[in-house]
């Protein structure tokens, strides 16, 4: 494959560096025995960029991030920039992405994998086998909604207020990349509001159910309110295939969802936006365990969500199905060996640190691609 894939690499701060190190490996190795090759940028974003340029993310940054097919960020934040004040934090750079680049659909999946089932605080069989898909609008809603902001009352008290706001093309958008990804699955849509005793919650399921009508009716579709689906994630996750909701309630279940994997450590995720005429898609991928600063610079972190993250962006952006199914088995088979990295150990299994894991892991691509 000629190297006319465009990739923009955005490390970032704490452990994001040194993971994103063992990615830059494993593409090393797909250039040598798959014959894959990119065309690759690498940027400042979040901390990093506020001490080199005064600004959590550039202009120039924003648009190389347009002009690439994809974009693989690492993590930003940590306690060298907390009292710089809301307007200036490191997590605005990947706002700002988001907003720039209109990535509305956030992918989070939680996988349990095998050799990781006693890892989960649930019991294993609860989450054997569990392989749920979230997808979280991420540009709308009480997020971004306006008006927004904090007053002050007539009798000197104050008042803080967001709004939750949706259209009906925001809605539809995201219920669309739902859909799609459930053909694809186990053919199951839970759409998830609190039509009970929302507004918007209520014009969500109506908007969701009408779309299903027109344009879904092969998939099926249940609706759930948001506090009994966190609910229901605990008691019997594996009933769920696709759930679909908003930003707000994706982004707390979402993060439930992850720890029935055992560790954030192990976890991708991607954030696409809308298909354009060209065929182009701007999506950015990145792993859900944040900057780490308490161990960042130790060596220890894990680089399998990291690398994890690559292998979505492979299969969504770049459609290469067998090099992402590929990077995923190795992923497995590496854990089955025994090798763990300190957020995932368990009694039987041996420590080791980022480089190592990844080393293991390109040994064992080198057996599966023989």
């Amino acid at each position: 494959m000629p190297a006319n894939k465009k990739l923009l690499i955005l490390p970032g701060d704490g452990i994001g560096p040194e993971v994103m190190r063992e990615v830059r490996r494993l593409i090393d190795w797909m250039d040598r025995r798959r014959m894959v090759s990119f065309d690759i940028a690498e940027d400042l974003v979040g901390g990093a960029a506020i001490d080199a340029r005064g600004t959590p993310i550039t202009d120039e940054t924003i648009e190389k991030a347009k002009d690439a097919d994809a974009v693989l960020f690492g993590s930003v934040g940590g306690p060298k920039w907390e009292k710089l004040g809301f307007h200036l934090r490191p997590e605005l750079a990947i706002l700002r992405l988001r907003k720039e680049l209109d990535l509305f659909a956030n992918l989070r999946p939680a996988t349990v994998f095998d050799p990781l089932v006693d890892a989960s605080t649930l019991k294993p069989d609860v989450v054997r086998g569990l392989d749920i898909m979230i997808v979280r609008e991420s540009t709308g809603g009480i997020y971004f909604g306006e008006p927004r902001g904090v007053e002050t009352l007539p009798d000197g008290s104050k008042r803080g207020y967001d709004t939750e706001t949706y259209t009906t093309a925001e809605i539809e958008r995201v219920a669309r990349v739902g859909f799609d990804l459930a053909r694809k699955r186990q053919n199951r849509v839970c759409s998830v509001e609190k039509a009970n005793v929302m507004q918007s919650g209520l014009f969500w399921r109506q908007t969701v159910t009408a779309l299903h009508q027109r344009e879904y009716p092969d998939v099926e579709l249940s609706h759930m309110y948001a506090d009994n689906c966190a609910m229901q994630l605990v008691r019997n996750p594996r009933q769920f295939d696709v759930i679909v909701t908003s930003n707000l309630f994706g982004d707390l279940l979402s993060d439930l969802a992850s720890m029935l994997t055992g560790s954030l450590g192990m976890l991708p995720s991607a954030t696409l936006g809308a298909k354009q005429p060209s065929g182009k898609r701007f999506a950015l991928y990145e792993p859900i365990h944040g900057s780490a600063p308490d161990i960042a610079g130790k060596g220890i972190a894990n680089p399998l969500a990291q690398v994890l993250s690559f292998a979505m962006l492979l299969r969504y952006s770049f459609g290469m199905e067998e090099d992402a199914a590929l990077i995923e088995k190795g992923c497995v088979n590496v854990l089955k060996s025994g090798l763990r990295t300190a957020d995932i150990m368990a009694p039987g299994t041996a420590r080791v640190g980022t480089s190592v894991m990844g080393e293991a892991l390109l040994r064992e691509l080198d057996k599966l691609n023989a």
